[in-house]
């Protein structure tokens, strides 16, 4: 069974070499599938003489670039596996990551040189580069490199990726990806996304995340589209790039906090959207508001819904079904099954609220190492998502809330227990509660709900100061509310649901 998973690089150069892979904003850069095919064969040798074999991990931690994607399939080309690595956390919770994933190499952005000097643990080899494509220690290695052309010979159920998402505990869990996870997500974006060799994806959310990377940058390259890439989110740059007629952008994800700054930018007035045909919003659920001022704009917003663990590829709302069912999540795709179940295992009826349990070819083996949280999480191969839903009598998935206490914050999910552990170093600190409160920008912010040990003066600007070298910026506190004790059930529990309802900001 083995040779069976495609290059996707090498097909597409053999078939349209000349036609654009990618497209970097705003360094101008531009790769043709044949120039794409080489480079990445170049990378490839590199990564080979450097020692690198078939499941080593080779992490990247950069800003959006064309490297990022070039050394995902360079990795993929010799059987590695792309390690991604957020570039909003801070060298110690990095220090976590790379300890657990044991990179062999690290090729990070010169902008991150700062977090990288910072991180304790041994990494064999640590180079830097651009991620614009300038002079860099990264440019010259592959420059005299001879291009590894062929594939190595991989099985689909080889792992091609490795991402990390924060658990409950506070200690992030890494996420096997496979090639045929990837392989099968691309077939459901071809079947329910209009993908194909005619779109252009714009990528303004990290690549380091299977949203960025899967919505939509990874099914223009399966499909012989072209990618186009920016640096990080510009309002201005997006609006600039969905109205430019010579990229002719037809594929955009975002996550709310990316339409509003996009619905507030001046430039929103002057600006072409024709020529989007699959706007999609994700990461958690879109106010209504939202998805009408933008539907009266010209623009339909569909909802989609996944997880790492499910490649992103789970639901989407269809195009024909906005704005009659705004507020669902849709249907699953093609191929993902979805169920809910109750508390006591039972299946939900139509209507009836349960955890949303997915299972198929785009649904994670396991996580890496960690055999406690494949017990916890995997039921006779259904993936328990920790999402309370619902579907309705016409098969539309409801998502209605989180069953663990995470937040999402910009599209960035924030496990409350991860900051709790970091304001618990504070002894003024008798018991505190982290939670997710609505912002308009961010979708949610967090919001710690602290009881102070009796006679102390702690401050609400000491608290949010203490957090700022010891969290990632998405994950720090915006808020603090005291209190004089947090409300517990009789087990001891904390009642986070009545602190959401009481607190007053």
């Amino acid at each position: 069974m083995h040779g069976i998973v495609v290059d996707w690089i090498a097909h597409n150069a053999q078939n349209r070499p000349d036609d654009l892979a990618m497209i970097e904003l705003p360094s101008g850069r531009k790769e043709s599938y044949g120039e794409m095919h080489d480079r990445v064969g170049r990378v490839a040798s590199w990564l080979m003489e450097l020692g690198v074999n078939k499941g080593d991990r080779v992490g990247v931690l950069a800003l959006n670039s064309i490297d990022t994607i070039d050394i995902v399939f360079a990795t993929w080309r010799i059987g590695a596996v792309h390690l991604a690595l957020n570039f909003r956390l801070t060298s110690s919770e990095l220090d976590y990551i790379i300890g657990n994933s044991e990179p062999d190499v690290l090729i990070y952005d010169g902008e991150l040189k700062n977090t990288v000097d910072s991180l304790t643990v041994n990494i064999p080899h640590v180079f830097e580069t651009t991620g614009v494509g300038g002079e860099s220690v990264f440019e010259s290695a592959i420059a005299v490199q001879t291009p590894i052309i062929e594939m190595t010979d991989l099985h689909p159920d080889d792992q091609c990726m490795l991402m990390y998402s924060s658990g409950t505990t506070g200690l992030p869990k890494g996420v096997i990806i496979t090639h045929k996870m990837m392989l099968f997500a691309q077939y459901n974006a071809a079947s329910s996304m209009y993908c194909s060799q005619d779109m252009v994806s714009l990528a303004v959310m990290p690549l380091f995340h299977i949203g960025g990377l899967q919505v939509f940058t990874c099914p223009a390259l399966f499909s012989g589209g072209t990618a186009v890439i920016t640096r990080s989110f510009d309002p201005g740059l997006t609006l600039e790039a969905i109205s430019d007629p010579e990229l002719s952008v037809t594929h955009f994800l975002g996550v709310p906090a990316i339409f509003n700054a996009l619905r507030d930018h001046p430039a929103n007035k002057d600006a072409d959207f024709s020529r989007l045909k699959v706007c999609l919003a994700g990461a958690e659920t879109v106010p209504e508001a939202l998805v009408t001022w933008w539907y009266e704009r010209g623009v339909v917003i569909q909802e989609g819904y996944g997880m790492t663990e499910n490649t992103a590829s789970c639901c989407v709302l269809g195009y024909e079904d906005v704005p009659s069912k705004v507020g669902s999540a849709g249907k699953p795709l093609r191929h993902t099954q979805l169920k809910v179940v109750k508390e006591d295992g039972k299946e939900a009826a139509s209507g009836e609220s349960g955890e949303i349990w997915t299972r198929g070819p785009v649904v994670t083996p396991g996580y890496w190492r960690r055999p406690d949280a494949n017990e916890e999480t995997f039921v006779e191969g259904w993936l328990r998502t920790g999402d309370i839903g619902s579907i309705d009598e016409q098969g539309f998935v409801y998502v209605e809330d989180r069953l663990k206490d995470m937040y999402i914050s910009g599209g960035e999910n924030v496990y409350p227990a991860e900051v709790e552990n970091i304001l618990y170093q504070l002894e003024d600190i008798r018991e505190v509660a982290v939670i997710g409160v609505p912002s308009e920008r961010w979708g949610e912010i967090g919001c710690a709900v602290v009881a102070l040990q009796e006679g102390s003066a702690l401050t609400r600007e000491f608290i949010i100061e203490y957090c700022k070298n010891k969290l990632a910026r998405f994950k720090q506190p915006e808020r603090v509310v005291f209190v004089d004790a947090l409300p517990r059930n009789a087990t001891g529990k904390v009642l986070k649901f009545e602190l959401r309802k009481s607190v007053k900001l």
